[in-house]
């Protein structure tokens, strides 16, 4: 798998380097921009690393007309891929140690947990992210997938300065029964802040990161609760999409776009 346009180039990370150079950008985000925790080995590579990486896949996004001295700075985006096939044959997936995903594991469709997604500050809202979309709806079609899901994150710990958007998300686009990934009892907070009725959507909108309104373009829905995840200073939900769900009008703008038309619109 691999689409370019212009200076930019969407693809599976295929060597050592690309991996590391995932694990550079995911420092750079979630250890030096949002405060996450880091080992001493890590900060000593300027990496962000965990035992999931051996055997997911990575899905990274390089500008290469990017001037840096060294080469891993070129990745500007990255996914970690694990398909259900690939986690229960290696101990199953990262985001069961935040939710129950009992529901989720039982979908008769093979599954994705996407993980670890981030973009470079200086390429956030732009149309190379829809590059990188482009290259994640070639790998469902690929695998066939019929199940999507993985945590989303607030910036920050505390619930309150948050509940506004996550009332919302509870009221408005909470997963139907079948596909309600829950929280650990022991780390459950939840959504339910406060009443549907004294909520603002366009307020609430407004606190809603922009990766998760993406997903909830695409039909998205949300678990029960929230997780609190101190070490990398975040306030998570569980994201989940039926691919069979996806709004048609995104379903064609991301498997019909042609590398050319994406370079016009990247210009």
């Amino acid at each position: 798998m691999h689409i370019a346009a212009g200076r930019f180039r969407a693809r599976l990370a295929e060597t050592e380097q690309d991996i590391r150079a995932a694990q550079r950008l995911r420092y750079r985000v979630f250890v030096e921009e949002m405060g996450a925790r880091a080992s001493a080995r890590d900060h000593a590579a300027r990496r962000e690393t965990d035992a999931f990486d051996a055997y997911c896949e990575h899905l990274i996004l390089e500008d290469e007309s990017r001037e840096t001295d060294d080469p891993l700075d070129r990745v500007v985006g990255v996914y970690r891929l694990l398909r259900g096939s690939v986690a229960r044959a290696n101990g199953g997936f990262y985001s069961a140690a935040e939710f129950d995903l009992s529901r989720l594991e039982e979908h008769p469709a093979e599954t994705l947990e996407l993980g670890r997604s981030c973009v470079d500050v200086r390429y956030r809202g732009g149309a190379a992210m829809q590059l990188l979309w482009m290259a994640l709806a070639q790998y469902i079609d690929a695998h066939d997938l019929g199940l999507l899901f993985g945590c989303a994150s607030f910036r920050g710990t505390e619930m309150a300065p948050l509940a506004t958007p996550l009332a919302y998300l509870h009221h408005h686009h909470l997963a139907p029964e079948a596909l309600r990934a829950r929280v650990l009892p022991e780390h459950y907070h939840s959504l339910d802040l406060a009443p549907a009725d004294t909520l603002d959507r366009r307020e609430a909108m407004r606190a809603v990161p922009a990766l998760i309104k993406g997903y909830l373009r695409l039909n998205g829905y949300v678990g029960d609760g929230a997780y609190i995840d101190r070490e990398f200073n975040t306030v998570d939900v569980c994201l989940i999409m039926e691919t069979s769900r996806i709004a048609e009008r995104y379903r064609r703008f991301y498997t019909g776009t042609t590398p050319q038309a994406m370079e016009r619109i990247l210009g």
